[in-house]
């Protein structure tokens, strides 16, 4: 028989979780970013029949700071939430990656079928032309842009993650995160604790993080987020002496 578990640790891939929201809900739609990360987790927990009783013991957001140099208003509202989380307990353990802002160089290219990058080729109107002849089809434009990222975040949760586990803090785990390189942490994870898994899109889940529910030690589960899911699980307004950003 798997085990039912008791004491459950979230560990929560921050970026993930917001682009997953905003590919939901809308970029520019108000109402479900001041997200109650605890009360979120709580109602999939206590949703799932085969955890009866469980209970979150411990919650990790990982996250990076935005960069405020290139974007003042992102960062300013990110703190915001951020004391906001830690101010109304909705998660235990912010633990933050860096936020990496570079110059890249590469090809400009148009979204073709399927979302395939296709590299732009000199044609008319504009066409390229040297001294000696170049064939159109090895020619390129090529782009000079500020390339922004997050980096640490998925190693972040996977060590908390694997961490809590193999120190016996929790007996059952849910990763918010539909990132691809969570592959061998989740495998490992479901060898020893039953584990949630939580898409924040409403779209199918990364092949590598697939399975089956009794895989390992069994009975995990896999769920995807929906608007119904965000809106209804917000932050009070004003959290302490902390306002909801405007348009959030």
């Amino acid at each position: 028989m798997p085990p039912i578990p008791t004491r459950i640790g979230v560990y929560i891939d921050g970026y993930n979780l917001y682009y997953g929201g905003r590919a939901v809900c809308g970029r520019g739609t108000p109402g479900w970013r001041w997200l109650d990360l605890r009360a979120l987790a709580t109602s999939l927990v206590t949703a799932q029949r085969g955890w009866p009783g469980a209970a979150i013991d411990r919650i990790v957001y990982c996250t990076a700071r935005i960069d405020g140099a290139t974007n003042p208003s992102g960062n300013a509202d990110q703190e915001v939430y951020l004391r906001a989380l830690a101010e109304t307990k909705s998660v235990d353990l912010i633990e933050y990656g860096n936020y990496v802002a570079r110059v890249k160089h590469a090809p400009l290219a148009t979204r073709g079928p399927g979302g395939v990058p296709v590299v732009v080729r000199p044609e008319w109107p504009i066409k390229v032309q040297y001294p000696t002849p170049i064939i159109d089809g090895e020619a390129a434009f090529m782009v000079s842009l500020l390339h922004q990222e997050e980096k640490g975040t998925d190693v972040n949760v996977a060590s908390h993650l694997l961490m809590d586990i193999l120190e016996g803090r929790v007996d059952g785990v849910v990763v918010m995160s539909n990132d691809s390189d969570l592959r061998l942490p989740v495998q490992v994870a479901r060898q020893r604790v039953p584990v949630g898994l939580v898409n924040p899109r409403n779209t199918p889940f990364a092949g590598d993080l697939a399975g089956l529910p009794s895989e390992g030690v069994g009975n995990h589960w896999w769920r995807r987020l929906r608007q119904d899911d965000y809106y209804p699980h917000q932050l009070p307004d004003p959290a302490g002496a902390l306002t909801k950003p405007l348009d959030w």
